[in-house]
């Protein structure tokens, strides 16, 4: 078992397309080809993390946070950033962050604080824009089913929840080969006219590659005519946020009071809002005071989310603001990893680190 199969289990979660422009998601330090020794979860990949690693044999830290978030001019190990990269790289362990990758993802990091909420009808608060992309390509009607298949089978063709979706129109296509051209159709210099079918299907970008792989080895054609375009439409499976529903209403002290036991924190501070009964519930993980408006217009009766500052909360007075602290609403992230991967390598030692990494103290 090499470290690149853990990514590549890891990127079927959160693949590294859904992560924001501005993030550093993948892989850190270390080489995807290394062996694999032991795997170590974390929120935060720290030096204390790092000697926890080395502790347990573990040369795969799998982190949410990026260590490394802007670029390093020199590694002299002068900060809590460069030291714990160089011990990484003295000690041979890979790091690798999943961050806003696995924000966007279905069940990541939102999905998992709604659940520990015990909300229902959970969807995607900011479903992510500009995503989906469209293969379009022309086959001839003999061929047409087994190219179809083979698209299906690679994972285009998939909308939401549902799969094997595909649009099809009858025409007629021409084309005439050169003295060089091999075609399977026809003889070459003569100019072939057929029945083809226009093919269309969605697909997640991520998977390109293995559609146009099976595109091209599917198709009886030597060269073959095709288009990838990508769509506005957004897509609700994907994107920052969640949104949710209590299975019964609670009044604002009692809501509260809930917030604090599930995300174990002290203190939970909310806006003056003039709502009395929560029931519509949305949550984002992180630093969340971008999406209040789309909490507003999702009509949720309370948003909890990180970092707020003083002048967001004057935006809390339809909707309650629970600011639960950064570390405390995505706390959850590394039990959802560590579970997820315990699921695939059983025969690895998959740990969660015990390391304290939360930066913030409260008396």
């Amino acid at each position: 078992m090499k470290i690149k199969d853990v990514i590549e289990y890891l990127e079927v979660l959160a693949p590294r397309f859904y992560a924001e422009d501005f993030d550093n998601t993948g892989l850190l330090t270390g080489e995807k080809t290394t062996a694999l020794k032991g795997i170590l979860v974390t929120l935060d990949c720290l030096e204390n993390v790092v000697d926890e690693a080395i502790e347990n044999d573990c040369n795969l830290i799998v982190s949410f946070h990026p260590i490394i978030f802007s670029g390093l001019k020199h590694l002299q190990p002068n900060d809590y950033v460069r030291k714990t990269i160089v011990k990484a790289i003295k000690n041979d362990i890979a790091i690798y962050a999943t961050h806003t990758a696995l924000d966007n993802a279905k069940d990541g990091v939102s999905y998992r604080m709604a659940r520990e909420m015990g909300l229902k009808n959970i969807k995607t608060l900011i479903p992510k824009s500009q995503l989906i992309k469209k293969l379009t390509t022309y086959v001839p009607v003999d061929a047409f089913e087994k190219v179809k298949e083979a698209l299906f089978a690679a994972g285009a063709g998939k909308l939401g929840n549902y799969s094997e979706c595909s649009f099809t129109t009858l025409g007629t296509g021409t084309f005439k080969g050169n003295e060089e051209s091999n075609p399977q159709i026809g003889q070459r210099l003569e100019r072939k006219t057929l029945k083809e079918k226009s093919l269309s299907l969605t697909f997640l970008p991520h998977l390109e590659n293995v559609i146009k792989a099976a595109l091209m080895a599917s198709h009886p054609y030597e060269e073959v005519s095709y288009e990838v375009s990508t769509l506005e439409n957004s897509y609700q499976n994907i994107g920052m946020g969640v949104i949710g529903e209590l299975n019964d209403s609670l009044i604002v002290p009692d809501f509260l009071e809930k917030t604090k036991s599930v995300f174990k924190t002290g203190v939970v501070r909310s806006s003056l809002s003039r709502k009395r009964e929560i029931k519509k519930v949305a949550l984002l993980g992180g630093s969340g005071a971008f999406a209040i408006k789309n909490a507003l217009q999702a009509g949720a009766d309370a948003y909890i989310t990180a970092d707020l500052k003083y002048h967001d909360f004057f935006q809390g007075q339809d909707i309650l603001l629970c600011d639960v602290g950064h570390y405390e609403s995505e706390q959850f992230t590394k039990n959802l990893l560590h579970e997820y991967l315990r699921e695939k390598f059983s025969n690895f030692a998959v740990l969660c680190a015990q390391a304290r990494t939360n930066p913030v103290n409260y008396f």
